[in-house]
């Protein structure tokens, strides 16, 4: 049987339910272990499934990575410069679907809007993964608002 093709496709309201599940599933096991528990709780309670229909409404931008049927990730990026999310299922972590995800991602908001400077709040495991894809810190390690821990970063595009 042949491997099913990565399809990176914007995402659509219908496809709530399934982000979220998938956005849910990996705060658990890759988030939340670094951060105050009741930090956690709030952060998994923003996560659900009517915030991420009404993100795919209002100035944010999903991209979803399909094997198949299967989603396997997703990135979304607020206002074409402020990436919110981006995630790859455990199981198919390593094989440059994030990567894949961050670089369509990008494109669009060059091709929207010009960006030039992309920045996001990285939680503890994924500072090395945005170091991967050319992100460098802009400050340290801190308590977002809503009490979560993050560091912030930021990628000047060149031209």
């Amino acid at each position: 049987m042949a491997k099913a093709a990565l399809r990176i496709r914007l995402g659509r309201p219908d496809d709530a339910r399934a982000v979220g599940a998938l956005v849910r599933r990996l705060t658990r096991r890759w988030i939340l272990p670094d951060q105050p528990y009741e930090a956690g709780l709030a952060l998994l309670s923003r996560q659900g499934t009517a915030i991420q229909r009404m993100h795919m409404s209002e100035g944010h931008r999903f991209h979803l990575a399909w094997l198949g049927s299967t989603l396997v990730g997703v990135a979304t990026m607020r206002d074409d410069s402020h990436l919110t999310q981006l995630f790859v299922s455990t199981r198919y972590q390593g094989r440059g679907i994030a990567r894949r995800l961050w670089l369509r991602t990008m494109a669009d908001a060059v091709r929207r809007a010009g960006t030039h400077r992309f920045t996001l709040n990285a939680s503890r495991c994924a500072v090395p993964a945005y170091r991967r894809l050319g992100f460098v810190a802009t400050g340290p390690e801190r308590l977002s608002p809503n009490g979560v821990l993050t560091t912030p970063m930021a990628l000047e595009r060149v031209q």
